[in-house]
């Protein structure tokens, strides 16, 4: 094995020169993304790729003495997915930035996988368009992460998630082979859609080297954000689902339960849990501000205190807020970042059950909600590496109550290492075994990321 390992570094540097890193600092961050999890031991090396053929030199490498590739983009995952470990090669795309193509009559783009969210928008701005997904790690996470994990975030309800602003790609297989996958136009059916099967494989079917990637137009009019404070989360979460059940589409709806409140303001030195948990409600478009009015009338009819703004700087003020969740709670030690979602009809019926949870564990889960598409992320803050025993028998209890209520186990993380185990919860026997199928089918030898998702 030893021998092995030397000779696919030396073939590595052999062919991509600095590219390689062996350094004791590269090897020890790719051993973590934003999951909490750490890999038992450092990969064999990471290759930085900045072009297309630098990905498929480096699969031909690893195809040839079957060692594993684990692509990673700006490592903010939160499901372990682009950990790497002992005997592994750690391929980043996150040097890949630039933006091959803006086509503003196509409303189109075609992008390398390492640009990020923010400045793909930045640059889209000035020509009146923009890419809508936005994971809460927009500032930080990259395009092509958000393809392979199918990424969602606040705007979903009313713009969808990655998927659906996902035209086509390019993707290196295994073997090194380059495949062009979807299309330009807005319609387009030949053959089965390998392209929505790329999108959330986590890295296991191949490797995204770039993306054509669907624009909307931006949003004009003022912007109207509603702030409600309710006496419980079960309340809040109620006075959400009928938001939604009238018809209104807010472009993010946020729930923030007092737990998770008091915790950012601890992070930001602000007292912010004092008044109870919090709907964060924004809406956009021509009719902003008469469809905030009609909102702010449910929420008051149902016990909660708002209070209306359509100062667009105080709107981002109280999102930036929100945002800073993840960073609270990892300020205050291990995180288990989970990530179900529910029919946003059963948002309350969920949030009801983590309260039972609570009780029956004795500890608290601190949870927001993308309240707009039913998607919740509970966290479980501990101490040390290692998750305890009564976190993972909470969160079986939580996916149980999960599912019962017709959701899913994971709504925009994916799957990586931390929901392998309830696969089969979900999915079932014969479903698992079909997607084995076709996990070998692009990977007979299975070198891209091993032990994720399965």
């Amino acid at each position: 094995m030893i021998e092995t390992d030397l000779s696919v570094r030396d073939e590595l540097v052999a062919a991509l020169g600095p590219a390689v890193s062996f350094a004791a600092d590269d090897l020890e961050t790719v051993r973590a993304d934003r999951s909490g999890q750490v890999s038992a031991a450092p990969p064999l090396a990471v290759v930085t790729a900045r072009t297309i053929e630098d990905v498929q030199t480096t699969m031909r490498i690893a195809t040839q003495h079957a060692v594993p590739v684990v692509p990673r983009g700006a490592g903010t995952g939160l499901a372990g997915g682009s950990i790497g470990s002992a005997g592994e090669i750690v391929l980043s795309t996150l040097a890949m930035t630039e933006i091959l193509e803006i086509n503003v009559d196509d409303e189109l783009a075609v992008v390398q996988p390492g640009i990020l969210n923010d400045d793909l928008n930045a640059a889209l701005a000035p020509r009146g368009l923009w890419f809508a997904p936005d994971p809460a790690s927009k500032a930080i996470s990259t395009v092509g992460g958000n393809i392979a994990t199918n990424a969602g975030g606040l705007l979903c309800a009313k713009y969808g998630v990655t998927r659906e602003a996902v035209l086509g790609m390019k993707i290196v297989l295994a073997d090194g082979r380059l495949m062009t996958l979807g299309h330009r136009t807005v319609k387009g059916v030949t053959g089965y859609d390998l392209t929505a099967l790329l999108i959330g494989s986590e890295g296991t079917l191949g490797i995204i080297v770039e993306a054509t990637v669907k624009l909307r137009a931006l949003p004009t009019g003022p912007r109207a954000t509603i702030g409600a404070y309710f006496t419980s989360i079960e309340e809040a979460a109620r006075a959400s689902a009928v938001i939604t059940a009238s018809r209104l589409r807010p472009a993010a709806m946020e729930l923030i339960a007092q737990s998770a409140l008091t915790g950012i303001g601890e992070f930001l030195g602000l007292d912010l849990g004092l008044r109870g948990s919090y709907l964060l409600v924004q809406l956009d478009g021509a009719g902003a501000a008469q469809e905030a009015e009609a909102a702010v009338s449910i929420i008051r009819s149902l016990g909660g205190d708002a209070e209306i703004t359509t100062d667009d700087a105080e709107g981002e003020r109280l999102f930036a807020i929100r945002r800073q969740f993840h960073p609270a709670m990892t300020a205050k030690g291990t995180v288990l970042i989970e990530d179900v979602a529910v029919p946003r009809s059963q948002l309350p019926a969920m949030f009801a059950a983590i309260s039972d949870i609570e009780k029956k564990y004795g500890m608290v889960i601190p949870t927001v909600a993308h309240a707009g598409d039913g998607n919740l992320h509970p966290n479980f803050v501990f101490e040390g590496p290692d998750v305890p025993s009564a976190v993972w028998d909470a969160a079986n209890e939580m996916f149980v109550a999960c599912l019962r209520l017709g959701g899913t186990l994971t709504g925009e993380h994916g799957v990586g290492i931390l929901k392998r185990r309830w696969l089969r919860d979900e999915l079932g026997d014969d479903q698992v075994d079909l997607q084995r199928e076709l996990k070998r089918v692009f990977d007979p030898q299975n070198i891209l990321n091993p032990g994720k998702i399965f």
